[in-house]
């Protein structure tokens, strides 16, 4: 609003005169109106015309002064503390959490403003938005806590504990809805979904039947929001058309040379604080990192020039618990980065994450060990090491049997990262893996992380001795089951790959076993319609091979049996 005032003042100057000229030329005397409301129509325009909407003196101070300090951070140069102490006091602003609000506020206005098509105020708002994150990092020692906010966020979190998941997905394509709408009938679905229902010419309610009056449907805000926080809360993405612009702009940092500077100067500011200071302001400096590097590629790269990796390495041998929770939450944001790898793995970090993945003092951070181990495996040259560190990969398998639901998936998907080096393979099987994945499907309600258990079984399957130990587990009518009613194409998909291998590997051990299902057939043929190009080739070929078992023991069984010799005794 302080920055606007200028431009609000010019447009309600330019209101009020325009208001003044049309009562000007206004035919009073031609209308049948009294006499008091002649003298209000005059009143009101000689207020409109003399009204001035000067914007006030300390609004014009402060003003001039934010400018001065994005000048400041456009050359590189550090502000003042106090003269940015001194527009944060005249802004209400007094502690961390009301700059984190207004932190947050900001980046909000910075993805409204993405959508727009003209962006004339996005250099503005990013330049803003850099002020108040180097004020946040900066001018405040404690990170005070928002007690009120977290305990509305704690009664939320029971609320969302109770909800049933199918009826937060559409009932038309079975998936989480990301822009739900609601008919006149009630019901809701996603938007592109029903939009497509209706161009096909079915001016009808799908759930009911019921024929629409009007196809016209609303947003329903609210239902976002839940499936939002509940996909938030149990790991599954979620991507709105407001977070994708979101995400564009955090990515971009666009249109601000302020900005920029000031993230750097940031930067720089943050690395000295975890290397000179100790205890608490480490721990603050390795949480503001965090926060810096979890959405922003730009905020990445700055910390990594300003040489944040090696400091907060260090801090994981920490006995503090909110110290190496930091650091670690830290570091697996700065491994999405493509040049921090190599910084890691080089200063020594992989045996550093490893001791935390196995006796990390927070869950959280043994789960953030997991997720940075992920990123590592992506280059072939780590993932081989990752692979030949004893331990490495039966910590993966503890934190899978131990951990919470996104520890669990963190623990999956970099295990199966590391089985695309074909060396990892016996170590997996080794480590016990497959009877802890059978008891995962008889347990988990979660179908991503009963996907993501899957798809590691599918690769461990490619390889005989990977299906004769799945086999041995007793996975087979699991596995079946879940093809039959999961609600997930990949799930399915996988599904099939393994009874496929299965049947190529495992042979008599699986094939009449599945020959005698009397429901398989039919949802292997479903997925000749309606599952992906791979899954469909994978059910052709496992139809034929079923096929060609049925009628070699139809044949076999019609062959007429021929009479036995008999033995006489001729004595």
């Amino acid at each position: 609003m302080l920055m606007q005032s200028e431009i609000a003042s010019d447009e309600f100057r330019v209101l009020m005169r325009a208001m003044g000229v049309a009562l000007d030329v206004l035919p009073l005397e031609e209308m049948d109106v009294g006499d008091e409301v002649k003298e209000l129509v005059e009143f009101v325009r000689e207020q409109a015309l003399t009204m001035k909407f000067e914007v006030e003196v300390k609004d014009q101070r402060v003003f001039r002064k934010v400018y001065w300090i994005l000048d400041h951070f456009e050359g590189g140069i550090n502000p003042e503390s106090s003269n940015m102490r001194r527009v944060l006091e005249y802004l209400g602003i007094g502690n961390w959490s009301e700059c984190n609000r207004e932190v947050k506020f900001l980046e909000a206005e910075i993805g409204l403003e993405w959508q727009t098509e003209k962006k004339t105020h996005l250099g503005l708002l990013s330049s803003l938005m850099g002020f108040m994150i180097y004020c946040r990092s900066t001018l405040f020692g404690v990170v005070d806590r928002e007690i009120n906010k977290q305990s509305d966020n704690a009664d939320s979190n029971e609320i969302i504990k109770f909800l049933n998941a199918d009826d937060l997905r559409c009932p038309i394509t079975l998936e989480f809805m990301t822009d739900p709408v609601t008919l006149a009938t009630g019901h809701t679905y996603e938007q592109s979904s029903i939009t497509k229902w209706f161009r096909a010419g079915n001016p009808t309610c799908p759930k009911t039947g019921e024929r629409l009056l009007s196809t016209d449907f609303v947003p329903n805000s609210v239902l976002k929001q839940i499936i939002n926080q509940f996909c938030s809360e149990n790991g599954i993405p979620f991507t709105d058309s407001i977070g994708r612009a979101r995400n564009v702009t955090k990515i971009a940092v666009a249109g601000s040379l302020a900005a920029d500077q000031a993230v750097k100067l940031l930067a720089n500011f943050l690395v000295g604080r975890l290397v000179g200071s100790k205890n608490q302001e480490q721990n603050k400096a390795a949480y503001e990192i965090r926060l810096l590097t979890k959405t922003s590629i730009f905020n990445r790269s700055c910390l990594v020039e300003a040489g944040a990796i090696p400091p907060l390495l260090n801090l994981l041998s920490s006995d503090d618990p909110s110290m190496q929770d930091n650091a670690m939450a830290s570091l697996l944001n700065l491994s999405k980065f493509s040049r921090s790898k190599k910084i890691i793995v080089d200063h020594g970090g992989l045996i550093l994450i490893l001791n935390v993945l196995k006796q990390g003092m927070k869950m959280e951070a043994r789960q953030h060990a997991a997720g940075i181990f992920f990123y590592l495996a992506s280059v072939e040259e780590y993932r081989m090491l990752i692979g030949e560190i004893p331990e490495a990969i039966s910590a993966l398998v503890e934190l899978l049997r131990d951990g919470m639901d996104r520890g669990k998936k963190n623990a999956l998907v970099t295990i199966f990262g590391l089985l695309i080096c074909p060396e990892n393979h016996w170590k997996v099987l080794a480590a016990g893996l497959i009877p802890l994945l059978v008891d995962l499907f008889r347990s988990c309600e979660r179908e991503d992380l009963i996907t993501d258990s899957l798809a590691v079984l599918a690769t461990l399957a490619d390889k005989p001795d990977g299906t004769t130990a799945i086999l041995s587990s007793g996975a087979l009518p699991i596995i079946v089951e879940v093809l039959g009613s999961s609600n997930l194409m990949a799930a399915r998909e996988y599904c099939v790959s393994l009874l496929l291998s299965f049947c190529i590997h495992g042979g008599d051990n699986a094939v009449p076993i599945l020959a005698k299902n009397p429901s398989l057939m039919g949802l292997l043929y479903s997925q000749l319609t309606d599952g992906t190009s791979r899954a469909s080739k994978k059910a052709s070929s496992l139809i034929k091979i079923l096929h060609n078992f049925n009628e070699r023991s139809s044949f076999v069984s019609s062959i007429p049996a021929f009479p036995q010799e008999r033995f006489i005794h001729v004595w």
